[in-house]
């Protein structure tokens, strides 16, 4: 099954991981994305000049946020970006066609830098300055958005990064000199240059590897969830004792009587906007901590390579056993309906259950489960895209050929809260936005799967 780089480009596994690049599937976008933490605490020169370089560039659009208004020509000039979908990492796993860093990140980023962070670039806290500062506190930042600009600002990186590799180990028939945009920032002429790099490519698309070592899952290392629960213990590491009394004082002060955990989060970022030392002494102690980063990240990353990579391809080529697994028969209905039951089949009844584990416990995460079902299409000439949004809200996933084929799929696991309710409605909205006559729902127990049209 052509189902990773390794496949596709005939390169051994064994290569590539002594290369020190992730194994990167060509059909669905992998949950692991660039932490811009891990390049500021490597111990690697190359690293850390990366770091340098992204805080370069945010001290240059500080500067011009700070200069006066900025149009809306130059915001989409240096703020606007494609998601770098080549690199097949990332939050879509629809494919790996994700939404880019558009005008409200432009204008939050420019907000953030000019109104809330007016020492950025400049801290006397913390080691150093840190993108992921801009995320903490207020809406339009978000760690999908972190991601995307890292790797956008790191792209000359990896397109380097990839081209070495390519040369040595990919053969020529499968790689090609490649026109690639927006690829250096010149701050001479304060625009973006292209460049052309030799990368592998596959259906007339380059390729990115990524290096295993700067990637992590689920969060990045500074992130908002860390601070919201950590923020009682913030005040305490502040030395200026009329100030920790000051922030103290005021987080009390806005927080109702019974307070909730909604309402200690409000709190919290309320009293950041009011004192933003808060923020850096957070980060300053996320820095004093940097290589349990380190090794989260090295977790994160073998795991991601046993379930996505071992595991799932494992299970793919158990489903590739069954050879009318990929057929193709009349319409989507029936082939979703076919891959949907295969796919019971193996779980239950041919071993594929075990895969479904993972140092002992359950890979019990729909987002997982979406990843599987995503993989299992990569030998059909239909669409499948995931979390469509119709007007009703995202359906998992849409299978089409045409406006007039079109065969939805939900997935719930059984533990889910809201599985009563989704299964009396939810489905049955999408069809209606979708204009999509059937759908299936599908039910993941861990001791069986259940199949509703």
């Amino acid at each position: 099954m052509y189902l990773y780089f390794s496949d596709i480009f005939e390169v051994s596994t064994k290569v590539l991981d002594k290369y020190g690049a992730f194994n990167i599937s060509l059909v669905t976008d992998l949950p692991l994305f660039i932490d811009p933490f891990l390049l500021f605490n490597s111990k690697k020169k190359e690293y850390q000049q990366l770091h340098d370089d992204i805080i370069k560039y945010l001290r240059f659009l500080k500067d011009k946020s700070t200069a006066g208004p900025v149009s809306t020509g130059l915001l989409k000039s240096w703020c606007h970006f494609s998601e770098v979908k080549e690199n097949w990492l990332g939050f879509c796993v629809s494919g790996n066609t994700g939404r880019g860093l558009g005008q409200d990140f432009a204008r939050a980023l420019n907000d953030n830098l000019r109104n809330l962070f007016t020492d950025f670039g400049s801290e006397r806290v913390t080691k150093g300055s840190h993108l992921e500062k801009l995320c903490l506190i207020k809406d339009g930042v978000g760690k999908d958005t972190i991601s995307d600009f890292t790797t956008n600002l790191i792209k000359e990186y990896l397109l380097k990064y990839t081209e070495t590799f390519a040369k040595k180990c990919v053969d020529k028939s499968l790689r090609r000199e490649m026109a690639v945009e927006r690829v250096s920032f010149n701050y001479e002429t304060e625009s973006w240059q292209s460049g052309v790099f030799d990368l592998p490519v596959f259906e007339n698309k380059y390729v990115l590897l990524s290096p295993k070592e700067i990637l992590t899952k689920d969060e990045t290392w500074i992130n908002k969830p860390d601070f919201f629960r950590q923020f009682d213990r913030i005040p305490q590491a502040i030395e200026n004792d009329q100030l920790r009394a000051q922030i103290n004082n005021y987080f009390r002060s806005v927080l109702p009587k019974k307070p909730t955990a909604k309402d200690e989060h409000k709190a919290a970022a309320a009293t950041a906007l009011k004192f933003p030392e808060v923020i850096d002494y957070f980060i300053k102690y996320k820095e004093e901590h940097g290589d349990e980063a380190a090794k989260k990240s090295s977790l994160d990353v073998t795991d991601s390579r046993m379930v996505y990579v071992d595991q799932f391809g494992s299970l793919v080529n158990l489903l590739s056993q069954k050879s009318a697994f990929y057929s193709v028969p009349g319409n989507t209905t029936e082939e979703a309906l076919q891959r949907i039951a295969f796919l019971k089949d193996v779980i239950e009844n041919k071993g594929g259950h075990k895969l479904f584990y993972h140092n002992g416990k359950p890979i019990a995460k729909e987002k997982d489960i979406h990843i599987l079902f995503r993989l299992t299409w990569f030998a059909t000439p239909a669409d499948v895209s995931r979390e469509v949004n119709d007007g009703r809200g995202p359906v998992d996933f849409k299978i089409s050929r045409g406006s007039k084929d079109k065969t939805l799929v939900e997935f719930k696991l059984a533990g889910n809260s809201g599985l009563n309710r989704n299964l009396q409605k939810q489905l049955e909205i999408y069809k209606k936005a979708s204009d999509a006559e059937k759908g299936y729902k599908v039910i993941f127990y861990f001791r069986t799967c259940q199949i509703f049209s």
